[in-house]
């Protein structure tokens, strides 16, 4: 596939306006910007999305994360500890946990790890950014958007 299914950033600009508010006001909350990005990464890389793991390596390759440890997040149970925090932890584990409903749901293990590092506050804006980058995904990997080959200015 060399190009996307149909011009549909175009074709809904009200809908596409909707989606980056939201993806705005993620990057907004009190996660840090780092954690967002991690879980948009991790998340993409699940969906098989390819336009959103390459837009947000290149997030996380300019807020100068070690190229070993953002090459881990695929793996991140089998990093050392030095790579990812236990609340960058808990979070990725909760983010694949809710990308894997209706098939699987999250466990009362998973969520009460994930209450063990984050208030009840960062749990809703963490559910907040799944929900936003998987819906990103679900766009982009159905129509088929394509890795840009030069990304375009703010992306």
């Amino acid at each position: 596939m060399t190009q996307a299914r149909i011009p549909f950033f175009q074709l809904a600009p009200a809908n596409l306006q909707a989606m980056i508010a939201l993806s705005g006001s993620v990057k907004k909350s009190s996660l840090g910007i780092r954690l967002v990005e991690l879980i948009n990464l991790r998340v993409s890389q699940i969906n098989g999305c390819g336009v959103c793991v390459d837009m947000h390596w290149r997030d996380l390759i300019k807020q100068e994360i070690e190229p070993r440890h953002l090459n881990a997040i695929a793996g991140w149970r089998e990093a050392p500890p030095s790579f990812f925090s236990e609340r960058e932890r808990a979070a990725l584990n909760w983010a694949e946990a809710v990308n894997a409903l209706p098939h699987k749901q999250p466990s009362d293990d998973d969520f009460n790890l994930l209450k063990t590092h984050f208030s009840n506050t960062e749990i809703a804006e963490l559910s907040y950014a799944i929900a936003t980058i998987r819906a990103w995904n679900v766009i982009n990997a159905s129509l088929h958007n394509q890795i840009p080959e030069v990304p375009p200015p703010g992306f």
